[in-house]
This record gives structure tokens, C-alpha cells and sequence, in this order.
């Protein structure tokens, strides 16, 4: 609190002044005060150094006399007494003396930090406190010390952003910055034949790569070129997941999710899928790393017409030639004149699409007690048991797929209409109306071609029917031409530590955020939300820098606590450099139910790919995937025992 010049205490203001007067201590610099309910004392002088005077005016450490109320009561005598004790000259000559210490004191840490003490030298007479000197000498080192900690915060972020300039970024993929590489981008709406084409051409180049936005994408095209031949001769395919490697001796071709592009490896032709997954929030810097370090001699850009201008603009910059061509859909894609409304006109050959696990096993239920045989897809099962179950509804074992979104990326189905049962979606923060895209490339699952002349559309509800009916009429948003993202590599976050000494994760990756050098923002730095969060309690850990940033990537979900503890737990045992053999759990999968078995699946599929990446100290990787298709196989059994419980139960119309 700031105090006035010369206040006055409680009382008769003339009397103290008076009394000040008569005890001398007026002529010595000495104020009587009053704040904060306080009457106190305020000893003004100078100390000197360098040639130059430093004013103080400051409490002594017995400055503080008495509370108001209390010096109210005092008589004359007793504030005499008072005053004189607390205001002698010992008392004067020893708080001159705490000054000129701290002063000195200040002024060589001042300049151990090159920084100038006259302005913290001055709060000595200008902090009007109603505190003793040694609280303000306190105030003041803390002053300087906040001061220190934002000249080395900027003399890091000025460090870090001379060691990463992002307008570098794709300098730093050395192959493919050598090959002279051209674009062809492949773009058209689902169904319109567009990834066909590109495997064809992959399949006929010596040697190439396949990279797919899911495990199951890159599996079913693995399969799909190991079927295909080259000069009379079956194809050599290896397929490289985060969570599976099948390592063919000679192969010419790999199938790969993107994360796990090898940019050391020359090949000559490269297929990059889903292309417009380049605005994805959480996994598009995998796609901007992909277009900028795929090192072939062409690379196909394969995905949907909106994406076509960032392609174009990311040509130009990589100074890549480009060839665009725009595909069609084989077979036209009509909206139902009316909603399904009710679940008896569900027919054989639906899609029914919701947005959540919760929603698919309800609808599965219920269309399950109409008669009808359902296959179940949704994100939480794994690649092996989505494969199962489309290939039940491929084969009519299964009469209606139920699912969510997952449905739109990477399952090839004869389905021939799809059925919304709503537009709204949590997009993990807030529950929103689906994107224009995400139901055209719904919708477009619809109508395979040489199957059914048209794919149909159609909402459950008069509500979700129109508004299906508007975004897939509404044109498609082209994607952003600048801000393509980028996340951190191993590498930059120990360029960033080289220059700043910083070691804990999270801290590297706020400075890769917000200190990089970003010129022109084409390129961004990106980081998730739930990667900084694991990097905070990783930190706690003693864990070098690599093997944080490898466990901050884990694919395994934090939500689910069982699975949490199991990385905690792998991260402790990796501090402690202890091995972790995996062990299958002591519940046998045949006691579990859905959620416990496909949470174990998560976990086994987790360790596999923490096991590739430290095999010192996870060696069990074999066993990994061992138990995880054996927990693959117990899912697809148990939704195909819970379909089957729940036909029964009321058989209809549709029961065969």
C-alpha cells in the first residue's frame, strides 16, 4: 500500500508532530506513520556506491510501535519511552548498515547476471510498505530474481528460435530433398475408383511404398499387393505398422501407416492415401511429413477434391512437379425421398451410422431383436476384428453393418444404403454438427460399384434426414493453403535442448511451439494436448529425453484407467531400466466382458509398439501380438454371441 508523504497517527496529529519535534528525531529523517492499522516508523538516509548516492526510506526492524487502538490509549510518557527506544541512534546507524550490505549485496548479483541495479536499488525509497526492511529487501530479491528468469526465458526463446527455422523443414528430408519428385494427385469423392488407380501404378514400379491413414488400410492393401504379380512373379511386400512389422527378405514393396514412413529408403513410386488428412487436428503434421519427405521419384496424393489447392501450393513450395486428375463417381449417390422412421424398414444391405460405441451396441441391439444379423465396427475395436466383422457383412453372414465414421475410411462393403441415425458428433470437446466432408465420405460408402446401380442415403429421423440432405449438397470447403503442421521430431527437441540446457519434455515442447522460428507460417509447430500432458508427468521420472518423447507417444488411451496404470507403469519400470515381460491377464479373456477383452486387445497392441521401439527393456513382442489376436478373436465371438442372444430373443419378419 502506498503511504502519503508525511502521514499522521491516530490522536491529536499537532501532539505527535510536537513530540517528534522535541525528541530530535524530525531533524534526523525520521517519520512517524500510520497504515494498515499500524503506527510505525520510517528512517530515511543514504548509502553510496560506485560514486553514487542511494536513497532508502525504510521501517527498521522494531519500526512497528504499536497498532492503532493501542497507540490511541498510550499517554505522552509512554509514546516518549516508545519513540526513543525504537528510534535511537543505535537503531538508525544499525538499519544504515542492514542497507549498505544489501545494497552491495544487489549490486554483485546484478552484475553476475550483466544486469543494471539501479533500478531495484531504487524500491528501497520508493516501496512505501508498512513492513520492516528486511521484508522489503526480500521483495526486492525476488523482483530481481523474476527479472533473471525472463532475461534467460528470452535469451532461450531467441536461442531456440535461431536452432529450428521451419521454413527449413523440408531441407531437413535429405533423400527426398535429392530426388527429383513429381506429384500426381488422385482426387475424387468415395466409390470413384481413385486409391484402384494408384495401387496399380504402385504395383507396376520396381519398388514403392503404400502409406495409409489406419493399420487396417495398410494391412488390406498388403494383402491386396501380395496378390498382385510382377513379371510373372508374385510381389516381395513387407507391411511396417507402429504395432506390427512383417519383414519380407528381397521385398521391393511396403505397406505402411503414415507415422511410419521410412524417408532413408529411395524407392521410386509412393502412395500417400487420405490425403486430405493434411487439416486433420491431432494427426495431420504425419501427412505434411509424408508429402515433404516421401522419397520417390513420383508420389501419388491420393484423396478427396477439396484438398486439391493445399496440394497445389504444397507442389510449388517443394518445387515438385504436379499432374492433377479428378476422378468421378462410377455409380450416382441419391438421397431417400423420406427417413427410415421406424426400425422395421431397415432392409439387408444397411449402414446404420452413430457417433459412439454406447450408440452402436444399443442400435445393434435393436435391430438385432427386428430379426436382422448385424456386424458391429467401431474405433475401439481393433484392425483384426473390424476386418472380421465387414468381411461377415461382405459374405451375408451379416444383414445390416452398424457402426460409426469408422465405416468411412478403409472398409471396402457392399452396402447399399446408409442410414444416419444423427449428425451430431463429440469432436472431443464439445458435442457439433458433423463436417460437410465427413458425410459426404459417410454417404459415399453407399452404392459399391458392380454391385448396386446407385448408393442410397437416408436418416433414421425427419430431423437427421434434412440435414443430410443439405450437407451433402453444400460444396465442399477447401482445405488451408498455409499452417500445414509439424510436429516435433526427436531431433529438433535435443537442438532445442542443446542451446538451452532445458531437459524436461514439456518444456521442450512449449519452446518448439511457441519459440521455433515460424517466417511466413506456412509451416506450424503442432503438439496435442494429450501429448504435452504425458510429458508433464513424465518429467517426474528419471527418464532421458528420448525415451520420454517415445512413451509420450504411446498409442494407448488415457481415459481408460486400466490402461493408464499400464503405461505409468511401464514408464517407472523404464526409469528404473528394468525389463518388463508382459504377462496375459489372470482373468482368462472367456470371464471378460466386451469392455475388459477390447481393452486388453488396446493393451498387447500399446506394448507392441513400446516394444519395437525399446526392445531392452519390452522384449516381448511376439508375445504381444500373440495375445492381441487372441484377444481380437474373443471380441469378434462375443459380438457375434451377443448378436445371435439377441435374434432370438424376438424373432421377426427378417429372421432367417
Amino acid at each position: 500500500m502506498t503511504l502519503p508523504s508525511h502521514p499522521a497517527a491516530d490522536g491529536d496529529p499537532a501532539e505527535d508532530d510536537d513530540l517528534m519535534r522535541q525528541l530530535g528525531l524530525t531533524a534526523r529523517g525520521i517519520v512517524l506513520a500510520k497504515a494498515e492499522g499500524r503506527v510505525f516508523l520510517r528512517i530515511s538516509g543514504e548509502v553510496e556506491y560506485g560514486g553514487r548516492s542511494v536513497p532508502y526510506d525504510l521501517v527498521p526492524a522494531q519500526g512497528i510501535l504499536a497498532k492503532s487502538s493501542k497507540w490511541r490509549k498510550m499517554d505522552d510518557d509512554a509514546r516518549s519511552a516508545l519513540l526513543r527506544e525504537r528510534a535511537s541512534e543505535a537503531v538508525a546507524a544499525e538499519l544504515h548498515g542492514y542497507v549498505d550490505a544489501f545494497a552491495q549485496e544487489l549490486i554483485d548479483a546484478c552484475d553476475d547476471c550483466d544486469m543494471d541495479a539501479e533500478p531495484f536499488l531504487l524500491a528501497l525509497n520508493e516501496m512505501q510498505i508498512a513492513e520492516p526492511a528486511g521484508m522489503v529487501f526480500d521483495r526486492i530479491r525476488q523482483r530481481l530474481e523474476h527479472a533473471v528468469e525472463r532475461d534467460m526465458e528470452e535469451q532461450h526463446a531467441e536461442r531456440t528460435r535461431q536452432s529450428i527455422n521451419l521454413a527449413e523443414y523440408p531441407a531437413s528430408f535429405d533423400v527426398a530433398r535429392r530426388i527429383k519428385r513429381k506429384f500426381i494427385a488422385v482426387l475424387g469423392p468415395t466409390n470413384s475408383g481413385k486409391t484402384h488407380q494408384a495401387i496399380e501404378a504402385l504395383a507396376k514400379a520396381p519398388s514403392g511404398v503404400y502409406l495409409a491413414p489406419l493399420r487396417l488400410l495398410a494391412r488390406e492393401n498388403y494383402e491386396r499387393l501380395q496378390d498382385m504379380e510382377q513379371h510373372g512373379q508374385p510381389l516381395k511386400v513387407s507391411l511396417v505398422t507402429g504395432e506390427e512389422r512383417r519383414l519380407v527378405a528381397g521385398a521391393t514393396h511396403v505397406a505402411s501407416t503414415v507415422e511410419m514412413l521410412d524417408t532413408r529408403t529411395p524407392v521410386d513410386v509412393a502412395v500417400i492415401d487420405e490425403i486430405q488428412m493434411l487439416a486433420d487436428r491431432d494427426r495431420g503434421a504425419a501427412w505434411t511429413a509424408a508429402v515433404c519427405g516421401a522419397p520417390a521419384r513420383i508420389v501419388y496424393l491420393v484423396g478427396a477434391p477439396e484438398a486439391r489447392r493445399a496440394i497445389e501450393v504444397l507442389a510449388a513450395r517443394l518445387e515438385c512437379e504436379l499432374e492433377v486428375h479428378i476422378l468421378k463417381r462410377k455409380g450416382p449417390l441419391s438421397v431417400e425421398p423420406t427417413a427410415v422412421r421406424k426400425l422395421s424398414n431397415l432392409r439387408r444391405g444397411d449402414a446404420v451410422i452413430c457417433f459412439s460405441r454406447r450408440e452402436v451396441l444399443m442400435w445393434r441391439d435393436m435391430v438385432t431383436e427386428m430379426g436382422l444379423s448385424v456386424a458391429t465396427v467401431y474405433g475401439n475395436l481393433s484392425p483384426e476384428v473390424r476386418r472380421a466383422q465387414a468381411q461377415r457383412f461382405r459374405e451375408g453372414a451379416a444383414d445390416v453393418v452398424v457402426g460409426t465414421d469408422a465405416i468411412a475410411m478403409g472398409l471396402n462393403m457392399p452396402i447399399a444404403r446408409v442410414v444416419m441415425t444423427t449428425t451430431v458428433k463429440y469432436n472431443g470437446y464439445e458435442e457439433e454438427e458433423i463436417p460437410a466432408a465427413l458425410a459426404r465420405q459417410i454417404a459415399g460408402r453407399a452404392g459399391r460399384f458392380g454391385v448396386h446401380e446407385e448408393g442410397l442415403v437416408a436418416g433414421y429421423d425427419n430431423e437427421t434426414h434434412n440435414v443430410m440432405r443439405s450437407l451433402l449438397r453444400e460444396k465442399p470447403v477447401p482445405l488451408k493453403t498455409t499452417g500445414f503442421a509439424v510436429a516435433p521430431t526427436l531431433e529438433h527437441l535435443h537442438r532445442i535442448s542443446s542451446v538451452t540446457h532445458e531437459h524436461a519434455l514439456a518444456k521442450l515442447l512449449k519452446r518448439f511451439v511457441h519459440n521455433i522460428d515460424v517466417p511466413d507460417g506456412f509451416f506450424y509447430p503442432r503438439i496435442t494436448e494429450d501429448q504435452f500432458e504425458r510429458a508433464a508427468w513424465l518429467d517426474t521420472l528419471e527418464l532421458t529425453v528420448a525415451e520420454k518423447f517415445a512413451l509420450s507417444l504411446v498409442p494407448i488411451s488415457s481415459k481408460v484407467p486400466s490402461l493408464q496404470h499400464a503405461w505409468e507403469s511401464w514408464a517407472k519400470s523404464l526409469a528404473h531400466k528394468k525389463v518388463t515381460q508382459l504377462k496375459s491377464s489372470d482373468r482368462p479373456l472367456h470371464y471378460m466382458n466386451l469392455q475388459e477383452v477390447e481393452d486388453a486387445c488396446r493393451l498387447y497392441s500399446a506394448y507392441a509398439w513400446l516394444a519395437y521401439r525399446q526392445p531392452e527393456f519390452f522384449p516381448d513382442t511376439e508375445l504381444a501380438q500373440r495375445l492381441s489376436r487372441e484377444a481380437s478373436e474373443r471380441v469378434d465371438a462375443i459380438l457375434q454371441e451377443q448378436n445371435s442372444a439377441a435374434r432370438k430373443r424376438q424373432p421377426r419378419k427378417f429372421r432367417r
